[in-house]
């Protein structure tokens, strides 16, 4: 049957394309993902049998039409992904699978990293991949009885971000700080990581380090395969901190979880209770600590993105530490500032 069978790049900004592939995908039970960089279909004559994606460095909507399963199509449709992303620079891949699926996923040359019972299979192409990013974490591990960790996307970094580390730092021989790598946010990760950095240079015992990819932004977590909606963010928690318990803890002997209270948005409220919940049960401490207020409001990054986004500069004196606010009135922020102003999405 080969020789019948094609490879084609699907392009979803063509209507027609993207329909055929919307209810292709659905009649597999699964949807098409909001994020994806690249679409591609295998076609028997003119008939689309399997298809796949990737976003950077995930692959995603797996799938292939039940008559044809089992001869070796998704091998094909994996084979043609990753040729493309080694082509576009990337060599260590990740995908998220159900249970029911690992298993041909490890036959075609990946590995377990995680899983959240039959649900969810997190997978990379690399026998070390993990083990290499711990080793590597593990160089800035230090001695102490209390070791406290903080996980932020700091979009920018403001006030209330800075009051939860120094709460910490008080409380900690030393703070593990994680600020989210993937470039899913308006402000790029290299500012983003330099931000927090001056603004916690005055605290000696905080320790940095980017999330890589084995902290799982929920900005890029991928939920198509999911059939319940509201499930999503308790899987993407329970997913986030199975790989935190029994991996990123260990490596730097963490013992404490610092997150900030959220009283606006309902999905970071329900993962930090899932969080709460599945660290506890590790016999990890996790401290949800109230939001520092201005003018009765919890400082929020959005807030702050908000004012600059309305040309009111001046406005987030108060919301940011100085270093935030003398990056944004200092040139080399210009092109930024109005990046923001023209970004309106919730990242």
């Amino acid at each position: 049957m080969d020789y019948e069978l094609r490879e084609e790049r699907i392009f979803l900004e063509y209507t027609s394309e993207k329909e055929a592939l919307e209810l292709f995908l659905n009649n597999e039970g699964i949807r098409l993902d909001k994020n994806l960089d690249y679409t591609m279909g295998i076609y028997h004559k003119d008939e689309l049998i399997a298809t796949g994606a990737f976003l950077k460095n995930t692959l995603r909507c797996l799938a292939v039409k039940k008559e044809y399963q089992g001869l070796g199509i998704m091998n094909k449709v994996v084979s043609h992904l990753i040729n493309e992303q080694y082509q576009r620079g990337y060599t260590s891949l990740f995908l998220y699978t159900k249970g029911s699926a690992a298993k041909s996923f490890l036959d075609m040359g990946f590995y377990e990293i995680e899983r959240v019972d039959d649900s969810l299979v997190f997978m990379e192409n690399r026998p070390r991949g993990i083990k290499e990013y711990l080793e590597k974490l593990s160089l800035k591990k230090v001695q102490g009885n209390r070791i406290a960790a903080i996980v932020m996307n700091a979009n920018p970094f403001t006030l209330g971000h800075q009051s939860l580390v120094e709460k910490a730092a008080s409380e900690n021989d030393a703070v593990h700080i994680f600020v989210v790598s993937e470039e899913a946010s308006v402000i790029p990760f290299y500012t983003r990581y330099q931000l927090v950095k001056e603004g916690t240079s005055h605290l000696k015992n905080v320790i940095l380090h980017e999330t890589g990819d084995y902290i799982i932004s929920s900005a890029s977590f991928p939920s198509y395969f999911i059939k319940e909606e509201d499930s999503v963010v308790e899987l993407h928690a329970k997913l986030d901190l199975k790989i935190f318990c029994n991996h990123i803890a260990p490596a730097l002997g963490i013992k404490k979880r610092y997150v900030g209270e959220e009283p606006y948005d309902e999905v970071t409220r329900t993962y930090n209770q899932v969080m709460k919940e599945e660290l506890e049960k590790q016999g990890l401490q996790c401290n949800i600590i109230p939001r520092r207020t201005e003018n009765g409001a919890a400082i929020s990054a959005s807030k702050v993105r908000q004012f600059i986004r309305e040309d009111k500069l001046e406005d987030i004196k108060n919301l940011v530490p100085i270093t935030t606010y003398n990056y944004f009135k200092s040139e080399e922020a210009k092109v930024l500032v109005e990046r923001i102003k023209k970004n309106y999405s919730r990242h």
